[in-house]
């Protein structure tokens, strides 16, 4: 073991582990599709100062980009959806999301579907609503991703869009097990690797946890392969290329008193909490 990944475990013990939605579902206190319902409220909370919860769900066909085991898809299909079509690129989470629909009585509601958000398999102008909730750092080509919405998109169809920057205290989304805030900024990657595939040996499910984010390079290299380094300067030149612009935008501070901070460059990567959008499609 490196002396740097030995540092990082150390380091480790002295933070307080945050409440995760792995550990939850690795103690058996709840699983992921339920957490993910009982969320629901605050995956939308910040749209809620601009838009209604009728104007983004009541009768409408709902796509819910990275919909994971489908519990906040559950929960926008209980806010008066015509339909909530959950997305995720994992074949996985089908059964837990069907399970939780059946327990919620919503499964008429709801239907997963395993794709790419690349290449939605939906007709153009199709949906009236789609939500990607803290999706945008993780899609693999996200320009794809988000010309994709704006293709199904019916007129007047919004895309309400948030994601933490990749700078964001606990960016690196390893925090179901490693607790240090910025650890991306401190260790290297291969060092961020070691320490967490050790810490996996520590839960039941570390086999799935280190599938799902380490992938290898075809020189044998490991990577995470889960987040692709989004910061809001890069988010802002996928608009510029697209040539698109959200017609609302919100950017929330870690803290209130932080939120000057959020508005100059480069302190605004490091101490934003989550960007908003809504883009809306044009009749």
């Amino acid at each position: 073991m490196k002396f740097s990944t030995k540092v990082l475990l150390r380091l480790n013990k002295l933070f307080k582990a945050p409440v995760h939605p792995l550990n939850l579902q690795d103690e058996g206190v709840m699983s992921y599709a339920m957490w993910q319902y009982t969320k629901g409220a605050e995956t939308i909370r910040y749209y809620l100062e601009a838009y209604s919860e009728d104007e983004m769900f009541k009768d409408k066909t709902v796509v819910d980009i990275g919909c994971g085991a489908g519990g906040k898809s559950l929960y926008y299909a209980s806010r008066g959806a015509k339909e909530v079509i959950g997305v995720d690129i994992l074949e996985k989470y089908r059964a837990e999301s069907a399970a939780l629909a059946d327990e919620l009585g919503l499964a008429d509601k709801f239907r997963f579907v395993c794709a790419d958000a690349a290449a939605l398999p939906f007709d153009g102008g199709s949906i009236d609503t789609i939500i990607m909730n803290d999706a945008m750092e993780h899609v693999a080509n996200p320009e794809a991703v988000l010309a994709e919405c704006l293709r199904v998109l019916a007129p007047g169809g919004r895309l309400f869009l948030n994601f933490p920057p990749i700078h964001h205290p606990f960016g690196a989304h390893l925090h179901d097990l490693i607790y240090i805030p910025w650890v991306h900024l401190f260790f290297s990657e291969s060092t961020q690797i070691e320490a967490y595939k050790t810490l996996c040996k520590t839960v039941h499910d570390g086999d799935d946890r280190i599938a799902f984010r380490i992938s290898k390079r075809a020189d044998g290299s490991e990577y995470f392969s889960y987040i692709n380094h989004m910061t809001i300067r890069r988010f802002d030149k996928i608009l510029k290329s697209l040539g698109v612009q959200p017609v609302y935008r919100h950017t929330v501070p870690l803290r209130r008193f932080l939120r000057p901070l959020c508005h100059i460059r480069p302190s605004r990567e490091f101490f934003t909490k989550m960007v908003v959008c809504v883009f809306e499609k044009k009749n």
